[in-house]
């Protein structure tokens, strides 16, 4: 879980949460229900695009993914109320230039 982990590390840039253990728990928490919210769009898309247009659901389903990952991670892992003094404007430093954030 690509998401999960880049929540974990732009937390841990962050320095956002009480400590790794306690963001630790949130993420472990959250990594079931981002799992199935994540595997849920790719059963719809073979159950329906999959039987008519076999290339264009693994496509529109890479592309959701894609979405859904950048979603996650600033949504999660960049809160806009979290005064963070590491990371100005909350945006993790490895974060890329070319991704808005």
């Amino acid at each position: 879980m690509v998401s999960v982990a880049a929540v974990g590390r732009a937390w841990a840039a962050c320095d956002v949460g009480g400590g790794a253990a306690a963001n630790g728990m949130t993420l472990l928490f959250l990594a079931p229900l981002i799992w199935v919210a994540a595997a849920v769009p790719w059963v719809i898309l073979y159950g329906t695009l999959g039987r008519r247009h076999r290339r264009a659901a693994p496509a529109a389903g890479i592309v959701f993914t894609l979405w859904f990952t950048w979603f996650l991670v600033t949504w999660l892992g960049m809160p806009d109320s979290y005064p963070a003094p590491l990371c100005p404007g909350n945006v993790p430093p490895w974060w890329p230039g070319f991704l808005p954030a």
